[in-house]
């Protein structure tokens, strides 16, 4: 059917043939080869369509991923969708899309932008693998990859040439390419998906992730098979020796030549450590050059471009500069065309038509079972729990662009027609789909709770070491908790560890993981260069802190999560490193005026999880310049400046612990401690005698933890003890007020006064606490109209009480069930906990 252009093109005709393949459209350019003018007229035509279709994919995307994201969705089902919307079952046969949109005479311009982004974005896929993380030693991977890509391609072959599934004039070649899709997996999607979970730092993430990347390099050897097996009509090649031929050549080329050449390049050329855009630039036209040599070949131009993306140096900083620059331009941008291209082919209509309902569930449930259960039965060869096994064969199903190469490479050969091709990416949008709600209902890890004792700082006595867990966002949060357990006071008695954490928020160019730095053992995040080097300095500074001291010790890692979750990786690691304070950051940073300014809303949630779902103390520093002045040769101890702090004690649990941080400190030149205690005068004890009983029994607590550490104290001459009487809140600020005015203080020390009813605070909760997470009184100190230069740490102590109710809840709403021996070490914390409100352990 010929469909001549009227107008001002009478010079493209092309001509619609339908088919089983498809809506196949023959072009006939008219055009004089050398008039230059018309040339320009057609690319003057061609250029706002061009906009347009940009503009629709990438609308249709967008929306797409933001009503499949917040289901915790893999980006593949959006793009699946994002197809599906112009095919010909939904918006592909309106007349208005098809002849404004998307037109016959245009889809070639389409389709030249669509297989370029997908070369690029191969390039990236081999740019983010390292094959580092492939552990040859370890066993159950490397079978678990093997056995679920041979059982794969067999049960493939089998579902490709079931009687009833399409056309059945099939070819060989379409049952190479049907299995080959059916075997494949998405490493990048599954990373996310554990992610997502908190299942990166398991035995059956890690097992995942590496039988993952073993299965997409057997993907993609059967893949460059099967196109230099079959020519473009899905017969033999009678040329496919020399095709392959050439290929493994190519790849030894990439090893030897081109990944020593550009490691030779960099080293020779970067400065500083810094590679320029030339560099980037000369990169990327090695990624067309390379791909066009292995299109030469016969192989696909996608192989060439995956493998340059192999041979860049791994360590090197252009992989971070590549991925930054090319990544969001290739996802939001320019890889919507080539969801939309593989749309067109989509036509569920016309499978209904011709394959049975019964067929097509039949087919689905068996590509989704087929690696499920194959791994489950090498689980009980390998000695796996059958519950990891399912996990990771439930993952191993995790599609994503690959799939869709595969399926489109079968598709252009004619290996594939309509009813082979929609059926197949049908069955992988459910299969992404199911992926994720099946592992978050049928597996959680087993965590084994950990008992120990030091979980407050006020149950450090004798010699135990102090373990501390410090978070920080950014470089600037590191000065002030530095300084901060500078003065801590480490001994011999009680030397001092801390595990310091670098948050990164989880963003599409990063690979979720909790990675120690400098760890060549460890599989590597790909940061952006800013946050790379961040990291970096982040991890020298707090190194720095054990230069010279035997009683520091320091550990720096970086924890890659979403703000959502990211309280999940702190509360694991500080149980798991046994600490008994946690170190927050405040949400809001000083400004050059002295104020603090708007924050991020992000910090802030994080810091509300970790108060309400910590296992141990939690303290959030309030930074406004704790700066210290130190020389170059001093170490730990050599401070040059004094410090003064001040500890506010009003009562409750949370002010024990701070007193019990405030005492750590004691025994330096360079630091004295005031602590003031505000007792309830006689109209507060009036107030107080309709509070309740557990008011009078926290108040005796108090009184035997004040007087132990006036005791323990009374001959230093660097602590000094005050008690003020007040009667409700107002005379506390105006006593607050009235300390900042006649003495400058360096850092005050506060209890955030979680749950505590006490009349010496009354009528502050409403007028004056605007942070829920610094408390009463923090949240006064932080305020301009006190102090402009004095930091506020604010202290909660660990209650197994209220974190045994929101464990409840949690597990309330997962339907789980505590084992006999969890509710008894459950008990076994409360009766400590109860234990501790009536004695006082100093760490002295």
């Amino acid at each position: 059917m010929a469909e001549p252009i009227p107008g001002s093109e009478p010079y493209i005709v092309y001509s619609v043939s339908p088919s089983r393949y498809g809506n196949t459209v023959c072009y006939n350019q008219t055009a004089p080869v050398g008039n230059g003018w018309e040339s320009a007229n057609l690319i003057e035509k061609t250029l706002p369509s061009f906009i347009m279709q940009l503009l629709v994919s990438n609308l249709s995307y967008g929306l797409m991923y933001s009503l499949t994201r917040p289901l915790h969705l893999p980006p593949f089902v959006a793009q699946i969708l994002c197809g599906l919307l112009f095919s010909p079952t939904v918006l592909g046969r309106n007349s208005m899309v098809r002849q404004k949109f998307f037109p016959y005479r245009y889809i070639m311009v389409v389709e030249t932008f669509a297989n370029l982004a997908l070369v690029y974005n191969m390039f990236l896929l081999g740019l983010g693998i390292d094959l580092r993380m492939i552990r040859v030693k370890e066993v159950k991977p490397m079978v678990i990859a093997i056995v679920g890509v041979v059982v794969a391609l067999l049960v493939g072959a089998r579902l490709y040439y079931l009687p009833g599934n399409g056309d059945p004039d099939t070819i060989l070649a379409g049952c190479l390419y049907w299995s080959v899709a059916l075997s494949c997996t998405n490493f990048p999607d599954l990373a996310g998906i554990l992610a997502d979970l908190k299942l990166l730092r398991t035995d059956m993430g890690r097992t995942a992730m590496s039988a993952s990347i073993i299965t997409d390099l057997c993907t993609w050897v059967l893949l460059v098979l099967g196109n230099a097996s079959f020519n473009k009509q899905g017969g033999w090649n009678v040329l496919m020796p020399c095709a392959l031929i050439s290929t493994i050549a190519f790849v030894f080329f990439c090893i030897y030549v081109i990944k020593p050449g550009v490691s030779w390049a960099f080293a020779n050329t970067v400065e500083g450590g810094n590679a320029g855009e030339t560099h980037v630039w000369f990169t990327l036209i090695g990624v067309v050059f390379c791909a066009l040599i292995t299109d030469a070949l016969g192989v696909n131009s996608i192989t060439g471009a995956f493998l340059f993306g192999l041979s860049i140096p791994h360590d090197h900083i252009i992989r971070n500069m590549i991925e930054e620059k090319l990544h969001d331009f290739l996802s939001s941008f320019l890889m919507p065309l080539f969801y939309i291209i593989c749309g067109f082919r989509l036509d569920l209509g016309y499978l209904l038509d011709n394959t049975s309902v019964l067929v097509l569930v039949f087919v689905i449930s068996s590509c989704f079972m087929v690696k499920i259960l194959s791994t489950v039965i090498c689980s009980l060869f390998l000695r796996m729990p059958l519950r990891d096994g399912f996990a990771v064969g439930a993952l191993m199903n995790t599609k994503g662009t690959m799939a869709l190469v595969v399926l489109n490479a079968g598709r252009d050969s004619k290996a594939l027609d309509v009813i082979l091709y929609t059926h197949m990416t049908f069955a992988f949008l459910v299969m992404s789909i199911v992926v994720q709600p099946l592992l978050t209902f049928t597996y959680t890890p087993k965590k084994i709770s950990t008992l120990y004792k030091y979980r407050t700082v006020q149950q450090l006595k004798g010699e135990v070491e102090f373990r501390v867990l410090t978070c920080v966002h950014v470089l600037s949060n590191v000065p002030g908790i530095t300084n901060l357990l500078h003065v801590s006071n480490p001994t011999k008695q009680s030397p001092l560890n801390i595990c310091a954490i670098h948050l990164v928020e989880l963003t599409g160019r990063t690979t979720a993981a909790l990675l120690i730095m400098h760890d060549e053992s460890k599989p590597k995040v790909n940061f952006s260069e800013r946050v790379r080097a961040e990291s970096e300095q982040i991890a020298e500074l707090f190194g720095g802190m054990e230069v010279n001291n035997d009683l520091v010790s320091v550990q720096t890692l970086t924890a890659v999560s979403a703000y959502a979750t990211m309280h999940e990786d702190i509360c694991t690691l500080a149980e798991d490193k046994r600490v008994s304070l946690i170190l927050l950051p405040y949400h809001k940073n000083l400004t050059p005026d002295g104020r603090l300014g708007e924050g991020n809303h992000g910090h802030a949630g994080v810091n509300q999880n970790v108060l309400s779902k910590a296992p141990c103390s939690v303290g959030i520093l309030v930074d406004r310049g704790m700066t210290t002045v130190r020389s170059k040769s001093s170490s730990f101890h050599a401070e040059t400046t004094k410090k003064e702090i001040a500890m506010l004690f009003i009562g409750g649990r949370d002010d024990r612990e701070a007193l019990a941080y405030a005492w750590t400190m004691v025994g330096q030149e360079m630091v004295k401690l005031t602590v003031v205690r505000f007792v309830p005068g006689r109209d507060a004890l009036v107030s107080a005698g309709k509070l309740t009983v557990e008011y009078a029994k926290e108040a005796q607590v108090d009184e035997e933890c004040i007087y132990e550490f006036n005791f323990k104290t009374m001959n230093d001459s660097s602590v000094t003890c005050i008690e003020k009487v007040v009667n409700d809140g107002k005379e506390v600020i105006e006593a607050i007020r009235e300390m900042e005015n006649n003495h400058s203080y360096d850092l005050y020390i506060v209890g955030r006064g979680y749950k505590v009813e006490t009349p010496v605070t009354a009528g502050l909760t409403t007028d004056w606490s605007s942070s829920r997470d610094l408390g009463t009184i923090g949240d006064t100190l932080a305020s301009l109209n006190f102090t402009m230069h004095a930091s506020v740490l604010v202290i909660q102590q660990y209650s197994a009480a209220n974190r045994k109710t929101s464990e409840n809840h949690q597990e309330h709403v997962k339907g789980g069930v505590k084992t006999a021996n969890e509710a008894k070490m459950n008990s076994h914390e409360e009766e400590d906990d109860e234990d501790e409100q009536f004695q006082m352990g100093m760490r002295k």
